[in-house]
């Protein structure tokens, strides 16, 4: 059975799901492991956690404003039509303004408490999230690979907090979540491609019939992440844990992939969207694992 939508019951739950909570959690997640990988460690406490406070407000600011932009689309669709906007709970005005508050506040926090070049990257997360992904969703099913560009991008601010600067090492994170999101959205599409029909939104599962190419882009990311995930141990970032820990997480990960193409159900794409939200927290802790032991 689908996720059955509830209706924010109060004005601070609605404005707390304008947010995007479980999106604004993993991007914390990859920011604080661009920041531990880059510092080997944390050395300035006080500047990680400007970091995350930072971060954390301009994901909720970007998931604010990406609700009001898809506020039309949203009442198309049964997964979001509960959401405040389509709902009547918040005015849209009243979202626009929450969302760029935020934004300009965390980048404020990110410029004047971290460095300029983090700020700099969170503010380009927002506006090629708003402004090339959204508009794209309607446009061409490429905006799954586009969309994942933003995405990919906070583990490179963690890096630049703690560094100041972008060093060859911190692209290889970014290769990795750009990799780890396209089975992590293609289950959500395949889960709700119907919705996302009614809305026109341009997913690959809604524009093919039988799924072909959607199997292929699951399974030929969730093997590429496997090999790339190796690199840090490999480099000598990391040691033996990690390559084991990584290891099992992109086997469990394509093993998953691998179960919703075969035998395609609403389970086993549930599966895979389970699979994918535990795959970023586990690589963090596997991560710590690592430097501990």
């Amino acid at each position: 059975m689908k996720r059955v939508p509830q209706k924010a019951s109060s004005l601070l739950s609605a404005y707390f799901e304008l947010t995007k909570p479980s999106i604004t959690f993993l991007i914390l997640i990859s920011t604080a492991l661009g920041y531990y990988l880059a510092d080997d460690g944390i050395s300035d406490y006080w500047k990680f956690l400007f970091t995350l406070i930072g971060s954390c407000l301009v994901s909720s600011g970007a998931g604010s404003l990406n609700h009001f932009a898809e506020m039309e689309s949203d009442w198309l669709m049964e997964r979001t039509k509960q959401r405040p906007l389509p709902t009547g709970i918040l005015e849209p005005d009243h979202a626009r303004l929450f969302g760029l508050s935020l934004t300009f506040i965390g980048s404020g926090i990110l410029y004047f408490c971290v460095n300029p070049l983090t700020s700099i990257l969170a503010l380009l997360t927002t506006l090629l999230y708003l402004f090339v992904y959204t508009p794209l969703k309607k446009k061409t099913w490429l905006n799954t690979s586009i969309g994942a560009v933003p995405g990919a991008i906070p583990p490179l601010g963690g890096w630049a907090a703690s560094k100041g600067s972008l060093d060859p090492e911190a692209w290889i994170l970014f290769a990795i979540l750009f990799l780890w999101q396209h089975p992590h959205f293609y289950a959500i599409a395949l889960m709700y491609k119907d919705d996302y029909a009614k809305a026109n939104l341009k997913m690959l599962p809604v524009l093919e019939p039988d799924g072909r190419r959607t199997n292929r882009q699951i399974l030929w990311h969730s093997i590429l992440l496997i090999p790339v995930s190796l690199v840090p141990f490999y480099i000598q970032i990391l040691g033996t844990v990690y390559f084991y820990g990584a290891l099992i997480l992109g086997l469990a990960y394509l093993t998953s992939g691998f179960l919703l193409i075969k035998n395609f159900s609403m389970e086993n794409a549930r599966s895979l969207l389970q699979m994918s939200v535990i795959y970023l927290p586990a690589l963090f802790f596997v991560i710590l694992m690592d430097k501990i032991l």
